[in-house]
């Protein structure tokens, strides 16, 4: 379990490194939704994703020893680009391997930021037995997307900041991928504003951490096929899902199409641009899937990755 404490030295690790992103509001979504919405414009970090900071705190953590060997990693995009940029910022070496059908433009962003991309198939693989494996071989550190008390703290300063700006929430929604974002999450808020009520947000076809929180044990399920790339996961994290069972009051879930008409209205409504993983968590308040009427509600915004290309073909 990380503490409230590690989440505040993460903010100063990386403070002046990673964007104090804003919050953005809507008299309309306020009107639509009759809730007063905070939305916390992650896909404006650096990267274009909450990932950043997590990726940030865990690189600036290391010891020499560690610096001089290199980092390794997992993802399918997001924190690829993040541990990439965090690590060359810090004259850091990354390896990183990333699914194959990763969006184009996540796999060209990681490329240039430095790193050694090594693709594989995401529906045929292991992808944690293949990270072990690379680390074990070239004796790299590894930095884990999610499952990682480093990533994680660093992860929870979007949930700082927002109580910063906005002021006290009696809901704050987050994505749900790994659980690295909402154990963070959930971390500074049961810390500092031990009303709110925290909720995650998982795609329909990928609602792995939804079903270990049923079951009371961490589920498998078969690598699920949506559009939120960022959520497509088997399986909650060893170290995120305790920290979500005793934090997190529920997992609700929503559809592929329910999240292009968060993309859409976020779009043209709010003037920001969110990738599907990024607009999970609004499109289930924008859906009705959770009830913020007279709420102040904090909606996370978790990236912004997507190529024009993309974001037309889904949207139009």
């Amino acid at each position: 379990m990380i503490s409230l404490s590690d989440v505040r030295e993460a903010a100063m690790r990386i403070e002046g490194i990673a964007h104090r992103t804003p919050v953005l509001t809507s008299r309309h979504l306020d009107e639509l939704t009759g809730a007063q919405v905070f939305l916390k414009a992650e896909n404006l970090q650096r990267v274009g994703a909450f990932k950043f900071r997590g990726a940030c705190n865990a690189v600036a953590c290391l010891d020499a020893d560690e610096r001089a060997r290199g980092v390794a990693t997992v993802s399918s995009g997001n924190h690829a680009q993040a541990l990439a940029l965090a690590a060359r910022l810090e004259g850091v070496r990354a390896t990183i391997l990333m699914p194959a059908d990763s969006p184009p433009g996540k796999l060209a962003a990681t490329r240039g930021h430095g790193a050694e991309v090594i693709e594989f198939d995401r529906y045929a693989s292991d992808r944690e037995a293949l990270l072990a494996e690379l680390v074990r071989e070239r004796g790299l550190i590894p930095i884990h997307p999610y499952d990682d008390e480093r990533v994680m703290a660093g992860q929870g300063t979007v949930a700082v900041e927002l109580l910063e700006q906005a002021g006290p929430l009696d809901v704050l929604l987050v994505c749900v991928g790994g659980g690295g974002l909402i154990a963070g999450c959930a971390t500074a808020a049961a810390g500092l504003s031990p009303d709110t009520r925290v909720i995650g947000v998982e795609p329909e076809a990928g609602d792995d951490t939804r079903r270990s929180l049923q079951a009371g044990e961490r589920v498998r399920i078969d690598v699920p096929r949506t559009i939120a790339d960022g959520q497509q996961l088997p399986m909650p994290g060893e170290l995120t899902f305790p920290i979500v069972q005793a934090l997190v009051e529920d997992v609700v879930t929503v559809s592929d199409a329910e999240i292009v008409t968060a993309m859409r209205f976020l779009f043209e409504r709010a003037k920001t641009v969110a990738e599907p993983s990024g607009a999970s968590a609004f499109a289930a308040l924008l859906a009705g899937k959770v009830d913020g009427a007279g709420a102040r509600v904090g909606v996370t915004i978790s990236g912004g990755n997507v190529t024009t290309e993309r974001f037309a073909e889904l949207t139009g």
